[in-house]
């Protein structure tokens, strides 16, 4: 089972960019790339566990690996 972080322990992983890593995301069972609300799941599954004792429910799929993410530069 992956380790469910804090909301403090999320902030404080962040890249001094305001990032996270492919790798630490990972190891909280997000996948990549993150999906919109990643981080309020997160928390949501956090304080569910620490409420009830139970465990979180899954976090959603990752994104099929043919997938293809359109990026486009306003710059």
């Amino acid at each position: 089972m992956t380790q469910l972080p804090s909301p403090e322990e999320v902030e404080a992983a962040r890249s001094p960019k305001g990032g996270y890593s492919r790798a630490q995301l990972a190891a909280w069972g997000v996948p990549w790339p993150p999906p919109k609300g990643w981080k309020d799941e997160l928390t949501e599954r956090w304080k569910t566990a620490r409420q009830d004792g139970a465990p979180p429910p899954p976090l959603p799929s990752p994104a099929p690996a043919d997938f293809a993410q359109e990026t486009r530069d306003f710059g």
